[in-house]
């Protein structure tokens, strides 16, 4: 405080909750001020609630204040999670300045629980699912219907964040189930799996039925494509079907073409067919990259880092 007396540059004004006229945020430039023999201290005033207020002030404290201990952090985040049930983990993280599985972690001992809440705010004001179960289903059956959604598009039909599209997208692709197994209800979970023992290894049997639910999947999704005018009707569009094609060839005779393949062409074949996974790989990450620059072009951000 005195050491901000002593400078001879204005301060910065204080931030005061007009409807208590308590100061939020300035404290020890107030005092500086006084310690100057100051009558008069610039003010921006905070509206909102008294909780409101502290969740502000917690935050420029965080970010250019005195440094705050952990527990006074913990206790900040705990006090936030009780006034503000409804704010995201990473948003009370944000504003707190501690990580998002450290907050989560307060919110699972009880110090900011409120149980059965079913969805909260994020940072961006967006109210997304604490269980994205049903999202995620929901963003399954837009991708199948409309394959050439955007991810923004799907992720404000079924409630998401455009990340957890993508996930959905790529999961389907790989003939997996939307919805992780752990954000999987015990009525949505295989019975087998209950009883399964963990590490035990899938049979030739289940083997053979993820490819064969991986195979109608790839075929819904290709059916989808050649369907959309946008892609069909275009020369590069009509290329890239006929190359996903080869795909479907490919699963449906799989073992005959191995059993057919000499013994010492497997490993130059075998490295081949390795470079060309990788480069339909790249090709993937390249048209991700391309959707998301064009939907920042049109007025869009991709979503930071303290959103949700």
């Amino acid at each position: 405080m005195k050491m901000l007396a002593q400078l001879e540059d204005s301060l910065p004004p204080i931030t005061v909750h007009r409807g208590t006229m308590r100061v939020v945020d300035g404290v020890h430039r107030l005092g500086a001020a006084k310690l100057r023999g100051a009558t008069e201290i610039n003010v921006v005033f905070f509206e909102g609630t008294l909780e409101e207020a502290f969740a502000h002030a917690v935050e420029k404290n965080v970010r250019h204040g005195l440094p705050l201990t952990v527990q006074e952090r913990t206790d900040a985040a705990a006090r936030i999670m009780t006034s503000h049930p409804d704010w995201s983990d990473r948003r009370v993280a944000c504003t707190t300045g501690l990580s998002r599985k450290t907050v989560a972690q307060i919110r699972r001992t009880g110090l900011g629980d409120h149980s059965g809440q079913t969805a909260r705010t994020g940072r961006d004001g967006r109210v997304r699912p604490v269980n994205s179960a049903a999202g995620r289903e929901q963003a399954a059956q837009v991708l199948r219907e409309k394959p050439s959604a955007s991810l923004r598009e799907v992720a404000r039909v079924a409630g998401i964040s455009p990340s957890t599209v993508r996930d959905v997208r790529d999961r389907i692709a790989n003939g997996d189930d939307p919805v992780p197994v752990r954000g999987q209800s015990q009525d949505r979970c295989h019975p087998a799996a209950e009883t399964a023992a963990p590490g035990a290894v899938r049979t030739a049997a289940q083997q053979h039925q993820r490819m064969a639910v991986r195979s109608r999947r790839y075929e819904t999704l290709l059916h989808g494509l050649r369907n959309d005018p946008s892609v069909r009707l275009t020369e590069s569009g009509r290329l890239v079907l006929r190359l996903l094609e080869t795909r479907l060839i490919l699963v449906g005779e799989r073992n005959r073409l191995i059993q057919g393949i000499p013994h010492h062409c497997v490993p130059n074949l075998s490295v081949a067919v390795r470079q060309c996974a990788e480069a339909w790989n790249e090709f993937a990450a390249q048209l991700e990259t391309h959707e998301l620059a064009e939907e920042a072009a049109g007025g869009e951000q991709e979503q930071s880092r303290c959103d949700g």
